[in-house]
C-alpha cells in the first residue's frame, strides 16, 4: 500500500466519523428542540446552570477515560449548550 493509499484510508475514516457526528448532533438537537418547547409551555427557564455543570463534569470525566483532552471536550460541549440555550430562548420568545 502506498503512502497515498494510506492517507486516503485515514481520510475516509475521518469523513465517516464526521458524518456520524453530524447525524448525532442532528438527533441531539431534535431532542433539545422538544425540551425547549416543553420548557416554554411549562414556563421553565431556557437554561439550567446546575444541570449544565453536572453535564460538563460528567463529559470531562468521559473525556479523561477516553484519553481526550477534557478542556477541549468542555469547550465543545459549552458551544453546543450555548446554542441549545439560544434555541430555547427563541422558542420561549415565539421566534
Amino acid at each position: 500500500m502506498t503512502e497515498t493509499d494510506t492517507l486516503a484510508q485515514f481520510r475516509d475514516s475521518i469523513d465517516n466519523i464526521d458524518a456520524a457526528l453530524v447525524f448525532m448532533l442532528a438527533e441531539r438537537f431534535k431532542i433539545t428542540q422538544a425540551v425547549g418547547e416543553f420548557k416554554a409551555k411549562s414556563a421553565l427557564p431556557p437554561a439550567d446552570p446546575a444541570r449544565e455543570e453536572r453535564q460538563i463534569e460528567r463529559l470531562r470525566q468521559l473525556a479523561r477515560d477516553a484519553k481526550l483532552d477534557p478542556d477541549f471536550t468542555e469547550k465543545f460541549l459549552r458551544f453546543i449548550i450555548d446554542e441549545v440555550i439560544r434555541h430555547h430562548q427563541q422558542i420561549r420568545d415565539g421566534q
